[in-house]
């Protein structure tokens, strides 16, 4: 690592802290992420949020450490339907364990020794009867005891700590208003709690560093109806992690994050850098293609820019951008504009130019391209244009293998060939619009 590569990182976060300062984020830690090794770096990476700003809700959970207190005391824990059964033999060793593990999650919160990240921090942690529950009661004719389900989220009272700078933790436990105790899943707590609160973020820690495919690679980007086909063949934990995404999603969540416990710094990198280290679910405008706006000409000249130094787009200067933006749309990922292609229209012949044509190098070959091609095509048949043509000096095939056809220079509209570079020697394609 080059001694100045940290600053470069630093600075390209700026506008991930200014987006992410007051907003609320759900985590949700299982008893596999609090065993693991790697906890108290994410201990330090909860206090780097809080210290920006951040409003942190932790939903904890304790199933192994349950497992293991129920071994102890010589009794039976059976699984139904995905969760435990929780008898009222079995219940107060689930207590005893869940308040162990809230214990040992405050005093690493608390930290503030003078050799650690947590140095100064001085994090208030709170927790309560925010979760209201209910029993399961009877299924497939199994009664579950106190395994319960979350009935209601006590919202202001979250709320108010949250105002306040507290880290909220919610235990895997729900109350009655009869005075009884539930034991909870910590992923139905995580996505009730993000829905009830409209958390901007809902962050979902795994054994994997997120999704993976058949082949075992990591599946970067789901929308909600993705995610919501792949819980077919889903099971276990994963089955339950990829649910509470869907459905926290569902109800409003803006979008949900699944990333590994067992990598130091999945948390920082999945919310400060632009592609993240796991799999985001999502069904809002994290990635769209709109028009351009006056904003977006940055972004437009730090794409293009690299291109017309090569000769592979012809030099625009920002003031042309400028009076020229209302022909422009961009593929735009998170607030960085990652694609971009023009339209000019030549009404006399009923024909367009698609020009300007560019995808950041780190985005092609995923349907960009043929995102922009689909909205200026979409755009130039709102405007009466039944033809498109290009100029193009190195990606010939590529639109080829998308209906243009090679053309001649004479084809072109009247203006256009007026002003045809013919040192460039651009070739011509042209596509009749169906």
């Amino acid at each position: 690592m080059k001694s100045n590569d940290w600053l470069h990182g630093f600075r390209h976060s700026s506008p991930y802290i200014n987006a992410h300062r007051g907003r609320t984020v759900v985590l949700t830690l299982g008893g596999e992420a609090i065993a693991h090794d790697n906890l108290i770096n994410i201990i330090h990476d909860i206090t780097l949020l809080s210290s920006l700003g951040i409003r942190l809700v932790v939903a904890f959970g304790a199933r192994p450490q349950i497992q293991s207190r129920l071994d102890e005391a010589g009794l039976e824990s059976a699984f139904h339907a995905g969760l435990r059964i929780t008898g009222e033999e079995q219940l107060p060793c689930a207590l005893q364990a869940i308040g162990a593990l809230r214990s040992h999650l405050e005093s690493l919160l608390s930290m503030g020794l003078v050799n650690s990240p947590m140095h100064g921090a001085r994090i208030r942690v709170s927790s309560g009867n925010f979760v209201t529950a209910r029993p399961v009661g009877v299924l497939g004719g199994i009664d579950h005891g106190y395994t319960g389900r979350v009935r209601r989220i006590d919202v202001s009272g979250i709320e108010k700590l949250l105002e306040m700078g507290h880290i909220v933790l919610l235990p895997p436990l729900g109350y009655s208003p009869t005075g009884d105790a539930f034991n909870l899943s910590y992923e139905d707590v995580g996505s009730q709690v993000a829905a009830a609160l409209q958390a901007e973020k809902l962050i979902i820690y795994n054994a994997h560093t997120g999704v993976l495919n058949e082949a075992g690679e990591l599946v970067r980007e789901l929308t909600v109806r993705q995610a919501c086909d792949l819980l077919a063949g889903a099971e276990g934990s994963d089955r339950d992690l990829l649910k509470a995404a869907c459905d926290a999603c569902v109800k409003g969540v803006r979008r949900a994050h699944i990333i590994s416990y067992s990598d130091d710094g999945a948390l920082l990198e999945e919310l400060f850098t632009r592609d993240g280290s796991g799999t985001l679910v999502s069904d809002d405008n994290y990635e769209q293609i709109r028009g351009a706006r006056v904003e977006d000409i940055g972004g437009i000249v730090e794409l293009i820019q690299p291109l017309e130094e090569q000769g592979i787009l012809v030099r625009r200067s920002r003031e042309l951008l400028e009076t020229e933006i209302d022909c422009f749309v961009v593929a735009e990922r998170d607030g960085t504009v990652v694609g971009c292609a023009a339209l000019y229209a030549y009404p006399e012949d009923q024909v367009g130019e698609l020009s300007c044509f560019a995808v950041s190098p780190a985005y092609r070959r995923s349907g960009r391209g043929d995102d922009l091609l689909a909205m200026v095509e979409s755009r130039a048949r709102s405007q009466g244009i039944g033809k498109l043509f290009v100029l193009t000096t190195q990606t010939e095939h590529w639109f080829r293998e998308r209906g243009f056809l090679p053309s001649t220079v004479q084809s072109l509209p009247g203006p256009k060939l007026a002003s045809y570079n013919t040192q460039r020697n651009s070739k011509v394609f042209v596509k009749i619009l169906l």
